[in-house]
């Protein structure tokens, strides 16, 4: 058998044409992925090239503002130099209370002064120092609103005092204090029939006292008179507490030496069933412990009201007054700025609940 041209040549005849069509196509994706791979690394190294170059201009701008602040090139910024120039880079001027704030912020070392480590673009204290400034801002309004609802809640206040008059008392409100008690004085002068009518006559004292009982006494109802006068003076607010307060606590006492009376009355019915009679000395005792014990109360109210004092010690009388005297918590304002009682609008509020009620039910 003769050889074929190839042999002649030397150059191996291929058993398989298909497996070297595979090994001609794996050569060219190896050039492939190395081509790939090259320009992957070239990339790399002209991102690191423009990252370095990044970071040294970065460097260069914080080195040539810190050089602008570091004006005695101490390679220290202080504070002082600091205020300088931010204002000057900045054209504003900064308060020294926001400047600390930003030193504080920037100084990692804490020795009250900035090294370049340390030192940021100007971009970064722009932003810093709107972050400080919105802070300010906030704390402004803050202290603005603060100040809003003190000045109302002392508006508020003086309204209040204009409508209820519990200022400290003046000399003349001391002195008209002491009037009311005149007519519990009067109305217990009943109890001292035995201690003021032994007297002669002699005791100019007794002598007024009994002329003042006497036209007290010819005035037609005069108790219940002085009762619902006291009683409607004593709820106007514009009047001073101290004097409402004894006009009420005056009340009060009357109305307290209405008690022994009724007992006195009771008790001489059912003596008189039983055919018993007091003797002349118990009766006297008692309506002199009566009249001594009103004269030492009314003496008491009387020297604490001088003295711009509230005779408030009185037992269970004094306490159920100050239970009905108004204060300034019972006042508020209403939608429309106007101020009136608490109770008023409690009491339009529950009648609007059962309105609703009615309705609901209807």
């Amino acid at each position: 058998m003769v050889p074929s041209a190839f042999h002649k040549i030397g150059n191996p005849v291929p058993s398989n044409p298909i497996t070297s069509l595979r090994a001609v196509s794996d050569d060219k994706k190896d050039e492939e992925i190395e081509r790939l791979l090259s320009m992957a690394a070239k990339l790399r190294a002209e991102a690191s090239s423009l990252e370095a170059e990044k970071a040294k201009e970065k460097a260069n701008a914080i080195e040539k503002a810190f050089r602008q602040f570091d004006t005695n090139q101490d390679e220290e910024i202080d504070l002082n130099e600091f205020k300088i120039g931010l204002e000057k880079v900045l054209k504003t001027e900064l308060s020294e209370k926001r400047v600390e704030e930003l030193m504080k912020d920037l100084d990692s070392s804490g020795d009250g002064k900035l090294q370049l480590d340390e030192f940021v673009t100007i971009d970064q204290f722009r932003n810093r120092l709107e972050t400080l400034s919105q802070e300010e801002k906030r704390r402004a309004s803050e202290a603005q609103q603060l100040a809003k609802k003190q000045e109302q809640e002392a508006a508020l206040a003086q309204a209040r005092l204009d409508i209820l008059n519990d200022r400290e008392p003046t000399v003349s409100d001391r002195a008209f204090s002491v009037l009311p008690y005149f007519f519990p004085l009067l109305d217990g002068l009943q109890y001292g029939r035995f201690l003021l009518g032994g007297e002669d006559g002699s005791n100019p004292f007794i002598v007024a006292l009994a002329v003042v009982y006497s036209l007290y006494r010819t005035i037609p109802f005069s108790g219940f008179i002085a009762f619902f006068a006291l009683n409607i003076l004593s709820n106007n607010p514009s009047i001073n507490r101290l004097i409402r307060y004894n006009m009420q606590q005056a009340i009060f006492l009357d109305i307290a030496l209405f008690f022994p009376g009724l007992v006195t009355g009771l008790l001489g019915l059912i003596l008189k069933q039983v055919d018993v009679q007091l003797p002349t000395s118990v009766v006297q005792l008692g309506t002199d412990a009566i009249f001594v014990t009103l004269l030492l109360a009314l003496a008491y109210c009387s020297v604490s009201s001088i003295l711009g004092k509230t005779p408030d010690k009185l037992p269970l009388i004094s306490g159920a007054v100050t239970k009905r005297m108004p204060s300034v918590d019972m006042f508020t304002v209403d939608s429309d700025g106007n101020i009136r009682m608490k109770e008023d609008d409690d009491k339009k509020d529950d009648d609007k609940k059962n309105d609703d009620k009615k309705d609901k039910d209807n």
